[in-house]
């Protein structure tokens, strides 16, 4: 493996060299490794190189957002492909105690990217969630592209897999007849498309830094929905994101709707055991 991390080194820098490598945990997708070298450390993803695509999307992802929120991402140094290895290197964050505003600053500058807009939702790529492909065909109305490139995929998919039956399809069909009226319209905003506790850390400046995106514009309650599902705010948080951007009433009514997505991802990559609250959801507003 040295001899592969030297050449990822070499390709970001030409007097650098490796001293030591160590893995590090970031998920289930990715080998991920801080590598130590004469130059300070470094953050490398690597995977097989059927896997190029996915690093590709999440360059543009972390480079738009680099353009336009301004909220910290690490820097993309190099990302490429050796041999059947493909890889993305990244600059190290180290992670250090959150500053006392620490919470209200993160919403503060996530309501700011969320007024970044486009005339379309989706994007002019598509990219990942995880490791599923993630459809970004642009339309005018948020209902439109999140039923069609958001729901139905992962619907088709689950029920490749077995794991949904007709049922569930009914319900859902009843569920876009009535989407519209349900979730009040707003312009499309930058969302990092993924925020949840495990894709933000607390950077050297003590300000929060986002990373592992999956960019796209779309309805911001999406973005604020997918951040409760886990846990891992706090209530100031989302008391400064309210008092900056004002959300329309009854959000915290439709947040189960936003979520029925990221809940048919898990259906997709971990299984059935999140259809629990997909079904509590579907009877709720069926």
């Amino acid at each position: 493996m040295n001899d592969f991390f030297n050449e990822v080194i070499q390709r970001y820098s030409k007097t650098a060299y490796l001293l030591s490598a160590s893995t590090v945990s970031g998920g289930c997708i990715n080998n991920t490794y801080k590598l130590e070298t004469s130059e300070g450390p470094l953050f490398l993803k690597w995977n097989s190189a059927s896997s190029m695509s996915m690093f590709e999307c999440e360059k543009k992802g972390l480079d738009l957002l680099d353009q336009h929120s301004i909220i910290s991402t690490p820097k993309v140094l190099s990302y490429g492909q050796i041999s059947n290895k493909s890889y993305l290197l990244l600059e190290w964050i180290e992670k250090e105690p959150q500053s006392s505003d620490f919470w209200g600053d993160f919403a503060h500058n996530l309501a700011s990217q969320h007024r970044v807009s486009s005339p379309w939702f989706g994007l002019d790529h598509d990219n990942f969630i995880g490791s599923l492909e993630q459809s970004n065909k642009q339309y005018s109305t948020w209902h439109e592209f999140f039923i069609k490139e958001r729901l139905i995929p992962q619907l088709k998919l689950a029920e490749s897999k077995n794991l949904i039956d007709k049922t569930h399809l009914n319900r859902f069909e009843i569920l876009f007849s009535k989407l519209e009226s349900l979730v009040p319209k707003e312009s499309p905003s930058l969302l990092h498309g993924d925020l949840w506790s495990g894709n933000f850390m607390c950077g050297a400046d003590g300000k929060a830094v986002i990373f592992d995106p999956s960019i796209h514009f779309g309805h911001r309650e999406t973005e604020l929905s997918f951040t409760k599902l886990f846990g891992g705010f706090s209530s100031e948080f989302y008391a400064e994101y309210e008092s900056t951007f004002v959300l329309e009433p009854g959000f915290e009514e439709r947040l189960e709707i936003h979520n029925l997505y990221p809940l048919l991802v898990h259906v997709n990559l971990f299984g059935s055991s999140y259809l629990s609250e997909i079904n509590q959801t579907l009877k709720r507003f069926t």
